[in-house]
């Protein structure tokens, strides 16, 4: 195997399998990169059993063949040189020797044998563009359990139909719920399936690079999810089981509607929980006529209050939040400026969104705390 690639052209597609790569040296091949030369191509692969990504760039083969490379070490030396076409060559024994104008390096790389073989990607189920998957995972993935035991929470339901997507995540406290009517190109029935909370922050990383009007075209077969963005293919270990029912959790009859700017609640949260209790998170919301008051409170530290103007014209209430909850859905929100929050009373959960929905329709219920 021999071959030239840029450095710009490879340092891009190694950023994208640094994720994936497995970071524990259990099975030392799977700290390796596949790489393949062949016609005018470099292919790399990289898989932590669970997750695997496949990616390319152009380059000028000399001599077509494959073998691994340890990927971190690669990525640390090709990050080091300057802009310029870098040379690689297999030798002996499965080292490589990499050189770039006056700098030479020979890495130990493994028999490309013991590399795992990556399932092969089925036809396509769907196709949606790279924006609608970036939009739905960042305003999902933060409600999403990381207790393993809690294995169909440990990723969220993708929920596909000719017409609309729709994305959901819960840890059994909050729920996040995003949907959007678009055309789904391709689908013919209803498609449902669990995406691993870690394989949607690595195709949030994929789905950077490049135009968000792009297709992403999802396939699967028995055990796998593939996402293709071109050249680019991640794919992962479906989960199985049973998502829990989210429709019976969305609030029906929160009838008591505030409306408050999202940045001056979100720095007013900040400044409220630095005296909150550090293990449960608590903040009291408290609101009356045109005001939201804000208290927080813990033995160790003291007290905080702060006082908010808010459209509210209900009968006093006061509930009870984990604050972490709050900020978490405030911080995604993007550009919008105000948010409506919708509550029925004291012991029920309480929903959130944007004041003004646009393509997104977009809801996050809170469950109450006892305070």
């Amino acid at each position: 195997m021999e071959f030239s690639v840029s450095k710009s052209a490879l340092l891009k597609e190694l950023a994208l399998t640094q994720g994936v790569v497995e970071k524990k040296t259990t099975i030392p091949i799977l700290s390796n990169l596949l790489v393949e030369a062949e016609g005018s191509t470099l292919r790399i692969s990289a898989t932590d059993l669970d997750l695997g990504v496949l990616c390319g760039c152009p380059a000028k083969v000399k001599k077509e063949g494959s073998g691994t490379i340890p990927a971190k070490r690669l990525l640390e030396i090709v990050r080091s040189l300057p802009e310029a076409e870098i040379h690689f060559k297999a030798l002996e024994n499965h080292w490589v020797q990499v050189n770039c104008e006056r700098s030479s390096f020979k890495l130990v790389g493994m028999a490309k044998d013991n590399f795992p073989t990556l399932p092969e990607v089925p036809p396509a189920l769907a196709s949606l563009p790279a924006g609608v998957y970036s939009a739905m995972i960042q305003k999902t993935i933060f409600a999403i359990s990381s207790e393993e035991s809690r294995y169909t929470l440990n990723g969220a339901l993708l929920l596909l139909k000719p017409d609309s997507v729709t994305m959901v995540a819960t840890d059994g406290h909050r729920l996040a719920l995003i949907e959007r009517q678009v055309e789904v190109q391709g689908l013919k029935n209803e498609l449902r399936v669990l995406i691993p909370k870690k394989a949607m922050g690595e195709l949030l990383r994929l789905l950077a690079e490049g135009d968000e009007a792009r297709a992403v075209q999802l396939s699967k077969d028995e055990s796998h999810l593939f996402f293709s963005l071109g050249e680019h293919v991640l794919i992962s270990r479906m989960l199985t089981g049973q998502f829990p029912n989210y429709e019976a959790v969305l609030p029906k009859d929160n009838k008591r509607v505030v409306e408050l700017n999202k940045e001056q609640t979100a720095q007013a949260i900040r400044r409220v929980a630095l005296l909150a209790d550090e293990r449960s998170r608590a903040v009291r919301l408290q609101f009356d006529k045109d005001h939201m008051e804000i208290f927080s409170s813990s033995g160790e530290y003291g007290e905080a209050h702060e006082v908010l103007d808010a459209s509210y014209q209900d009968d006093p209430l006061q509930i009870g939040f984990n604050y972490q909850y709050l900020l978490d859905f405030l911080s995604v929100l993007g550009e919008s400026g105000k948010v409506r929050l919708e509550l029925k009373d004291e012991q029920s959960a309480g929903q959130l969104g944007p004041a003004e929905q646009g393509a997104y329709r977009y809801r996050y219920v809170v469950m109450p705390m006892r305070i």
